[in-house]
C-alpha cells in the first residue's frame, strides 16, 4: 500500500464523524474499495496524463481540528453572503451569511452531520464502482466538511453567493476532504461562485466532491476559480444533474497549484436541458493542469456548449479531454466542443483529446480542438503600430482567454473573475 492510503487509512481510523447520520457502514465500504484497488497508473485511460508517482509517496496529516487564523486579505473583496472555510474546516470568523437570500438555505456539511438526520446527508450515501473512482471512494469515507447549499422551488435570487476555500501554512502538510450540495428546486435560480484561494504558500491536499441537482426548469450560474499555492495537490470533481429544462452555465478558471485535476460531468436526464460550460487551463512553470470533461446526452432536445482554452508556459503540462456522450432515444441533441490552446514557450505541452460519441438520429453535434501559437501576422500588426512586444502578447493572451467569461450573465461577477484572470496572466512567463 502507498505511503498516501495508509496515511489516509489512518485517518479513517480517528475521524469523528464517521458514523454520523448512518453513513459508518457506507464510509468504511468506500474506504474498503479504495484501498483494495489502489492508485490508477499510467495504463488507467481517464488517469494517463495525471502524474501521481510523487503524490502516493508522500503521507498528510488530517486536516486540523479547528481552523487557525490567516491573513483576512485572502478574502478581502469577497462580497456576503459567503461560507468560508480555511484548511478544510469551516472558518466562522470569516463567514458572512448577513444578506442570504430569502428562500436560500447555506450551511456547513459538520452541521449536517451533527444533526444526524439521514435524508438531510443522503447525498453521501453515494457509491462509486469504477475502481479508478479513488479519490471519489476517499472522500466518500473521509469527508466531514463542506458546503450545503439548497434553494427553494420558485426562488429567483439576485444576490450571488460565494464559497471561499482558503489554504495556508500549518505544521507539516495536510489532506482534507469536502463535499458539496448545490441543490436548485423547480424554477429556483442563483449565481453561485467557488474562491479556492491560499493566503501563503502550503504544500497540503484537497479533495473535494460537489454534487449539483437542478430540478426542472431551475436556472444555475456556478464559477469556479482555482488560484491555490504553487505547492498546493487540488483534486476536483463536479457531477451535475439536470432535470427538464434545467440550465446549467459554468465557468471554470484553472489558475493556480502544482498538481490540479478537475472532472466535470454533467448528465441531462430531462427533455430540453442545457449545459454551457467553459473554461481556462493557465500551465505555468512546472505546473500540471488536467481537466476531463463528461456531458451525458440522455434525454430528448438536449444541448451542450463548451467553450475551453488552454496557455502553456515554461515547463508546464495541461491536459484536456471533452468527451460527449449521445444516448440512444437523445434524438434533437445539440452538442458543440471547441477546444483552443496556445504554447507560449517551447517547454510546454498541451495535450487535447475531444471525442464525441453518438448512439441518436437527428442531432447536430460538432468538436474541434487546435493546440499552436500566437498569430505572427496579429503580433506584426501590433508591432507595426508601436505597440511593445511583451503588451502585444499579453493584449493576445487576454484577448484569446477572456472569449470564455462570457458564460456568466452576473455582470458584477463577471467583473470579479475578469480581474482575478488578468492578474494571472500578468504573471504568465513565457520563456
Amino acid at each position: 500500500m502507498s505511503a498516501l492510503l495508509e496515511a489516509f487509512a489512518s485517518a479513517f481510523d480517528a475521524l469523528p464523524a464517521r458514523e454520523a447520520a448512518g453513513l459508518g457502514q457506507t464510509r468504511r465500504a468506500a474506504l474498503d474499495a479504495a484501498l483494495r484497488d489502489g492508485l490508477p497508473g499510467p495504463r488507467t485511460e481517464a488517469w494517463k496524463y495525471t502524474p501521481l508517482r510523487a503524490l502516493e509517496r508522500r503521507a498528510f496529516a488530517a486536516a486540523e481540528a479547528a481552523p487557525a487564523a490567516f491573513d483576512a486579505a485572502a478574502v478581502a473583496g469577497i462580497p456576503a453572503p459567503r461560507i468560508v472555510f480555511h484548511n478544510g474546516r469551516f472558518d466562522a470568523v470569516h463567514t458572512d451569511l448577513s444578506d442570504l437570500p430569502a428562500g436560500v438555505s447555506l450551511q456547513p456539511l459538520s452541521q449536517v452531520l451533527a444533526a444526524g438526520d439521514a435524508r438531510e446527508a443522503n447525498f453521501l450515501a453515494r457509491r462509486f464502482e469504477r475502481a479508478d473512482e479513488v479519490f471519489a471512494r476517499l472522500n466518500a469515507a473521509l469527508a466531514d466538511e463542506g458546503a450545503v447549499l439548497r434553494v427553494d422551488a420558485g426562488v429567483r435570487a439576485d444576490t450571488a453567493v460565494h464559497l471561499v476555500f482558503v489554504g495556508s501554512p500549518s505544521e507539516g502538510d495536510r489532506a482534507w476532504h469536502l463535499r458539496h450540495l448545490i441543490e436548485l428546486r423547480e424554477g429556483a435560480s442563483l449565481t453561485v461562485v467557488e474562491h479556492h484561494l491560499a493566503s501563503d504558500i502550503h504544500n497540503h491536499l484537497g479533495n473535494s466532491l460537489t454534487h449539483v441537482h437542478l430540478a426542472p426548469d431551475a436556472q444555475l450560474s456556478h464559477a469556479r476559480v482555482q488560484d491555490e499555492a504553487l505547492g498546493a495537490t487540488v483534486i476536483a470533481r463536479t457531477d451535475a444533474v439536470l432535470a427538464r429544462a434545467a440550465h446549467y452555465r459554468r465557468l471554470d478558471l484553472e489558475l493556480g497549484a502544482a498538481l490540479s485535476r478537475h472532472e466535470l460531468n454533467a448528465a441531462l436526464h430531462g427533455e430540453g436541458a442545457h449545459v454551457h460550460a467553459n473554461g481556462v487551463l493557465l500551465a505555468t512553470g512546472r505546473r500540471h493542469l488536467d481537466t476531463r470533461l463528461g456531458i451525458d446526452h440522455v434525454g430528448r432536445d438536449t444541448q451542450c456548449e463548451l467553450v475551453w482554452r488552454g496557455l502553456g508556459a515554461g515547463r508546464s503540462r495541461a491536459a484536456f479531454h471533452g468527451g460527449i456522450l449521445i444516448r440512444e432515444g437523445a434524438d434533437g441533441s445539440n452538442a458543440d466542443l471547441s477546444n483552443k490552446n496556445l504554447l507560449l514557450s517551447e517547454g510546454a505541452e498541451i495535450d487535447t483529446q475531444p471525442v464525441l460519441e453518438i448512439h441518436a438520429d437527428e442531432v447536430q453535434a460538432a468538436h474541434g480542438a487546435t493546440v499552436g501559437q500566437l498569430d505572427a501576422n496579429a503580433l506584426f500588426y501590433l508591432r507595426s503600430r508601436g505597440v511593445p512586444a511583451e503588451t502585444a502578447r499579453a493584449l493576445l493572451t487576454a484577448a484569446f482567454c477572456r472569449e470564455t467569461v462570457s458564460v456568466l450573465e452576473d455582470e458584477g461577477v463577471r467583473a470579479m473573475l475578469e480581474v482575478r484572470l488578468n492578474l494571472a496572466l500578468e504573471r504568465l512567463q513565457p520563456s
